[in-house]
């Protein structure tokens, strides 16, 4: 069974504004690539069809699949670089307290992604993240 990656989003209160630092900060780059200070342990278990779910302002909202992980430099200069992929995947609006880098998440802890066919991108996100409290979605 994979094993997913939650980080937080800092600087991006939206998917599209993720979106848009992508465009501004990684044009010329082939991959989307995340910056960390530590390499996971299981990373094996991420890559292996894994995802990078992503908190904006206290909600998980979207996913991206992990696609790589690597260790770059040695040292106190080690850092890891995590390849994900360009498809970002909405899910249903879930609530997750803040914390620090990154932590494991669980399979069975990660929120559904959201049916193509319902267009969520309509539905205010505080709504939606609302309605998946009181059990309604």
């Amino acid at each position: 069974m994979p094993l997913h990656m939650i980080k937080l989003c800092v600087g991006a209160e939206t998917i599209e504004d993720l979106v848009e630092w992508r465009r501004l900060h990684q044009a010329g780059e082939p991959d989307w690539k995340v910056h960390t200070r530590q390499t996971p342990k299981r990373a094996a278990e991420m890559v292996a069809g894994g995802s990078l779910y992503r908190v904006f302002k206290g909600l998980i909202l979207c996913r991206q699949a992990i696609l790589e992980i690597e260790t770059v430099g040695e040292g106190t200069q080690a850092r890891c670089l995590i390849t994900v992929s360009p498809e970002i995947v909405r899910v249903a609006p879930t609530p997750r307290r803040a914390f620090q880098g990154w932590r494991y998440l669980d399979p069975a802890e990660a929120p559904p992604d959201l049916d193509a066919e319902v267009d969520a991108a309509d539905l205010p996100t505080d709504l939606a993240a609302r309605l998946r409290e009181l059990g309604a979605w």
